[in-house]
């Protein structure tokens, strides 16, 4: 419907960078799944040593069954990164971001600044454990996980 999203990788620093926004449908995923595939061929590091900056702020609530498909194409080996960082509102849509991201060590946060730099940083923070469908996130949460 209104889905817009842009994916750029940088092979300097090997960071991806997802901007995701909308109303996503089927083919809306597909064609964000064939611009993230064409991304990763411009990265220069070892496999899945890469690191992810997902912005989602301007993400609307998805039909449910879009869950699926991102956590399908977020659970993808191939293109998994060494660290995920997911810039979320303080919005409904948030919890659809943490089931479709369950399983993978991410951390959340609202400020963009923070988020890059704990991606940038070179601590091994990304051994954290698989976030949980189960975690409920009030908005406080989000900043104490931002922060630990």
């Amino acid at each position: 419907m209104n889905a817009h999203f842009k994916v750029e990788a940088d092979p300097v620093t090997n960071v991806v960078r997802h901007y995701l926004g909308g109303f996503f449908e089927a083919a809306d995923v597909e064609r964000y799944v064939a611009a993230r595939n064409a991304a990763h061929l411009k990265l220069t590091s070892a496999p899945n040593q890469h690191v992810t900056l997902v912005d989602v702020r301007d993400m609307k609530i998805q039909p449910q069954e879009m869950v699926p498909a991102f956590a399908a194409m977020m659970s993808n080996p191939q293109y998994r990164s060494r660290k995920l960082a997911f810039v979320v509102s303080l919005s409904l849509a948030r919890m659809q971001l943490v089931r479709a991201s369950e399983g993978r060590a991410a951390r959340f946060f609202t400020d963009m600044d923070e988020a890059e730099a704990w991606l940038m940083s070179y601590d091994d923070e990304a051994a954290e454990p698989p976030v949980s469908a189960n975690d409920a996130f009030p908005a406080d949460a989000l900043t104490r996980r931002a922060t630990r």
